[in-house]
């Protein structure tokens, strides 16, 4: 047995395998025992190691140490000293390592090249092949960068390609279909909460009919490459070829994997399209955008920049202003699009668009940035829809509000960030879990019969403990909360990634500690309308050929779902800006991928700019008006909107107008004031554009005017004083 393990470890590369793996401790697991496989030797953790001096044959003396796994206690036992070939060092991006460790640049490398698009679907399942796989949901097509598995192990859904046990050679091969530049290689483990699983090292070969192969080769050696994986099963890991090889098919060949583990892998390949020129393959189709803009990534100095630029094209229908800062200082800003910016025109509606609560969710924010370049651009041209849309709308735009979060994503790159890195703040707080939870004392006062005679059932207050100064609330939280507070929002999208659907409120299931449950809000008509409009008018949700992102098939139910329904969020910004504020908002997730490459922009673009453009027109579904004094003819501030059958209310702005977002139909409609008799109309909402006016002439009670007379120092008359005295002895 030690002889053949010294044999093995004398031709093996070096393989470094890490001893833990993410959230082991958060499941109360212990970290899995690892050894490495086939009898592969550690590799160093250090940066590439020096041959010693005069070695320059491709072999070097040293110690072999084999690490043996007896439950938790380690051996290590030193060996005689053997001549092997050099370990192959982890390359850390851009830079790979020679055979000897010198870092070098491979030459006509591109480490710039875009991924060929496991990630972002573009790679159809039938592009993807294995040696064999487990199950079928561990088959090639769950191969993807950053998939995520479903929460039961075994089923259609699970997070990786992984071959079968007895598959002694194991593949997982792409098909590019055209003739490709491949570049590198980004490999991940398997994704699991209850397995651990990742590959450590492979071979990567390739191929123009899939019959006839050829290896990567190292220059100085002229030996098959094998390139260091995986020590986690989560982090990215990239290596680019010593030299790009232009195939149509390339496979990885897993080497080595974690020991009591399977050979799985997610994976993304970098490859650049190369020109034919005999026409043998249909051209690829392309990624592009007719519209002018600025189709790149912008960190915090590049987003203020391009913000500024907009706001010096269009200086009259623009404004950028800051609603606060991050935890580490940076301005969240946000650009006002309208034909009076700066200023709440009465019966104009306010919406907002906000992106970037998740920092590593970036396309959200490119969306915007696009968005106001292209309200900018179509104003100037006099676009009829577009200047309709600002000359009625007052449209604020937040790309990032978690930039702390999104400049950590930014740094470490589109293909490396991974699933959750800078998905935090720079304190470690989800955002989207750290808004006050008004769900629960509502519930419970409906529960006690309490609402809405006695606890209302709309701007509900914030708790007391949320108010307290050691308060777990993020400043970025603290910001938007006060921004609601400020702004009479009707309208509002959270932008996210990951998935591709839309999902609305409640987000917080009714049932205590339900990890799922069906929870519909009192407008859960005018919810699933809204999440509708979005998911029916963005071109991805719409493909009747798209594959689910990662465990769940929403195109099932029309790529809309409560949000409560999918999984349960305490906390999120969605039901507190529907308790404690008049805006209806829902959550769009984008796109499968979290942060996709710059190349992918134009099309997201194109799938998304109908959409973002047609939910902002839905302001205008419902009905509005304007409460009015009779006497005065003033607007009346605060003033309760109440809709016969809908247990929710709104309230008017301090001018006195409101919008009720509303789906067509006849509605018995009542306004009320303190100090005022209500009154109540029919209002019918009809499937024609709107929205339909409903305004409202309420007129003091006797009781408010008296108060208004003697706030003014004017005597009350005598019979009136002893009315009084005799109303209060018979109250008394």
């Amino acid at each position: 047995m030690w002889g053949l393990l010294l044999a093995l470890a004398a031709f093996a590369p070096a393989v470094g395998v890490g001893l833990g793996a993410p959230g082991a401790s958060m499941l109360g697991l212990a970290p899995p025992a690892t050894t490495e496989a086939r009898g592969s030797t550690p590799a160093p953790q250090s940066s590439p190691v020096q041959p010693p001096a005069g070695k320059d044959n491709g072999t070097s003396e040293r110690h072999v140490r084999i690490r043996i796994v007896k439950k938790k206690k380690v051996i290590m036992k030193k060996r005689r000293k053997l001549t092997s070939p050099r370990p192959l060092v982890t390359a850390k991006p851009p830079v790979t390592t020679t055979p000897a460790g010198a870092p070098e640049l491979p030459e006509a490398a591109e480490p710039g090249c875009p991924p060929l698009g496991l990630e972002s679907l573009r790679l159809s399942d039938s592009q993807l092949e294995a040696s064999s796989s487990q199950s079928f949901g561990l088959g090639p097509h769950r191969g993807r960068l950053n998939i995520q598995s479903g929460l039961e192990d075994g089923d259609l859904y699970d997070g990786a390609w992984c071959a079968e046990e007895q598959d002694a050679e194991p593949w997982f091969q792409v098909d590019a279909r055209h003739p490709t530049r491949f570049s590198g290689i980004i490999t991940q483990g398997r994704n699991s909460v209850w397995r651990y699983d990742w590959v450590t090292s492979y071979k990567v070969q390739f191929s123009n009919d899939s019959q006839t192969w050829w290896g990567s080769r190292n220059r100085s050696s002229g030996m098959d490459a094998v390139f260091p994986a995986n020590s986690d099963p989560e982090t990215p890991v990239l290596n680019l070829l010593p030299e790009p090889q232009v195939a149509r098919f390339i496979r990885l060949l897993p080497q080595t994997w974690l020991q009591g583990g399977a050979s799985c892998l997610r994976a993304e390949i970098l490859a650049c399209p190369v020109s034919d020129p005999n026409d043998l393959f249909p051209k690829a189709p392309a990624l592009a955008s007719s519209d002018p803009l600025d189709f790149r990534h912008h960190d915090y100095k590049a987003m203020r920049k391009l913000m500024k630029q907009v706001n010096e094209k269009c200086p009259n229908i623009t404004r950028v202003y800051s609603i606060g800062k991050s935890h580490q200082g940076l301005k969240l800003y946000v650009m006002e699009m309208s034909d009076q910016p700066g200023e709440h025109e009465l019966g104009e509606p306010e919406v907002r668009y906000v992106a970037g609560m998740h920092g590593n969710e970036a396309l959200g924010r490119e969306l915007l940035l696009l968005l106001m370049q292209f309200l900018c651009r179509e104003y100037l041209r006099g676009d009829p829809r577009v200047t309709r849309l600002l000359t009625e709308t007052r449209i604020h735009l937040l790309p990032s509000m978690n930039p702390d979060g999104y400049e950590t994503a930014f740094r470490r790159g589109s293909e490396l960030v991974g699933w959750a890195e800078g998905r935090w703040n720079h304190q470690g707080i989800d955002l989207n879990h750290n808004f006050a939870d008004l769900n629960t004392p509502l519930w419970e006062a409906e529960d006690d019969g309490l609402v809405p005679d006695t606890v209302p059932n709309h701007h509900l207050p914030l708790p007391t403990y949320y108010t307290l100064p050691n308060a777990t609330v993020a400043p970025e939280t603290r910001a938007v909360i006060e921004w609601m507070q400020r702004i009479p929002f009707v309208l509002s999208a959270n932008l996210h990634g990951g998935e591709l659907v839309v999902s609305y409120p409640f987000d917080m299931t009714r049932t205590p500690w339900a990890a799922r449950e069906l929870t519909p809000t009192p407008d859960d008509a005018v919810f699933r309308w809204l999440s509708t409009v979005y998911a029916g008018t963005n071109r991805a949700m719409q493909d009747p050929d798209r594959r689910p992102c990662h465990s769940q098939d929403f195109s099932l139910h029309g790529n809309i779902i409560n949000g409560a329904d999918w999984h349960t969020v305490p906390g999120s910004m969605n039901d507190f800006s529907y308790l404690h504020t008049n805006c209806f908002e829902v959550t769009v997730e984008l796109s499968c991928d979290k942060f996709p490459h710059e190349n992918e922009l134009p099309q997201e673009w194109e799938n998304n700019k109908e959409a973002l453009l047609t939910y902002l027109e839905q302001v205008r579904m419902g009905i509005t008006g304007v409460v009015w004094d009779k006497d005065t003819e003033l607007g009346i501030a605060d003033a309760v909107i109440a809709v016969e059958g809908i247990n929710h209310d709104v309230t008017t702005a301090w001018g006195g107008d409101y919008w009720r977002l509303l789906t067509p139909g006849d509605y018995k409609v009542t306004a009320s004031a303190e100090g005022y008799h209500t009154a109540t109309r029919n209002c019918r909402v009809p499937f024609e554009e709107g929205p339909v006016p409903c305004n409202f002439h309420l007129t003091k009670t006797p009781k408010q005017r008296l108060r208004e007379l003697l706030a003014a120092g004017a005597k009350v008359p005598p019979d009136l004083r002893r009315r009084l005295e005799r109303l209060r002895g018979q109250k008394n």
